[in-house]
C-alpha cells in the first residue's frame, strides 16, 4: 500500500470565523490550530499544508485561566546584551489582544516554514468586525468546554 500525499489540486481551502468572546485562550488556540493545520480533513498529511483560513473576532474579550494572566510572561529580546524585556499577559491583552491570540496559536503549530505558512492563514481582530466578508466565512463552533474559565474564575 502506498502512502497518500495530497497534491495542490486536492486541497480545497475554506474560511471559518471564530468568536473569541468569553473563550479560554488555550482551548481556543488548540481548536484554531487544528483547523489551520487541516487535521479535521480526510486528506491530512503532516508534511503538507492542507488547512483552512481562520478569522478570529473579539480577541479583546478572550479569557484566561484563573490567575494565569498575571503569572504568564511573554519575552522579547532586542538582540543587545541585557535587552531581554518581559511583560505579563494582562498588559498584552490590554494593549495588543490580537498578539496574545496569535502567539498562543503559533506555539501549537509546527516550527519552520510549514508552520509559518499555516500561521499566515490566521487573521485576528480585537473587535467584532473584519474585512473578510467577501470570503463568506462559516461559523466555527468551539467545543462547549472552551467557553468555561477554569475553577475559581
Amino acid at each position: 500500500m502506498r502512502t497518500f500525499t495530497p497534491k495542490p489540486a486536492d486541497i480545497e481551502r475554506e474560511w471559518f470565523e471564530v468568536d473569541a468572546d468569553g473563550a479560554v485562550l488555550g482551548r481556543l488556540a488548540s481548536e484554531v490550530a487544528q483547523v489551520l493545520r487541516g487535521k479535521r480533513k480526510a486528506i491530512f498529511a503532516p508534511h503538507v499544508d492542507t488547512g483552512d483560513h481562520v478569522v478570529v473576532v473579539n480577541a479583546a474579550k478572550v479569557a484566561m485561566a484563573t490567575g494565569k494572566a498575571d503569572k504568564k510572561l511573554y519575552y522579547r529580546h532586542s538582540g543587545y546584551p541585557g535587552g531581554l524585556t518581559s511583560r505579563n499577559y494582562t498588559e498584552l491583552l490590554s494593549t495588543k489582544p490580537e498578539e496574545a491570540v496569535r502567539r498562543a496559536v503559533k506555539g501549537m503549530l509546527p516550527k519552520g516554514p510549514l508552520g509559518r505558512s499555516m500561521l499566515r492563514k490566521l487573521k485576528v481582530y480585537a473587535g467584532p468586525t473584519h474585512p473578510h466578508g467577501a470570503q463568506q466565512p462559516k461559523v466555527l463552533q468551539l467545543d462547549p468546554r472552551a467557553n468555561r474559565p477554569s475553577r475559581g474564575a
